[in-house]
């Protein structure tokens, strides 16, 4: 195999342990965040948090540890999803 196609397989099985990680606590309310906040963010997860992958509460640390280096898009919706998470754990 090529060393491009194996950066590629390890690239996707990583997309897919994230996802899978995401997916598996979404229900949790402490970490549910949107498919939208899934979307967005999947990319700045790889880019700034990938050792921290598939541990959801340390990608999530990580994610506000590093919100001044976010996309604008997964700032925006993960600023809501967080607002939204503290507004139900207050209630």
């Amino acid at each position: 195999m090529t060393t491009t196609f194996k950066r590629w397989v390890r690239k996707a099985t990583a997309a897919l342990a994230f996802v899978a990680a995401f997916s598996a606590v979404s229900s949790t309310a402490s970490f549910a965040f949107s498919a939208e906040a899934q979307q967005m963010c999947s990319g700045d997860a790889f880019r700034l948090c990938s050792s921290e992958i598939p541990n959801i509460p340390k990608i999530t640390a990580c994610m506000i540890k590093h919100r001044a280096d976010l996309s604008n898009g997964c700032r925006v919706v993960l600023d809501r999803d967080l607002a939204a998470q503290r507004k139900v754990a207050a209630q």
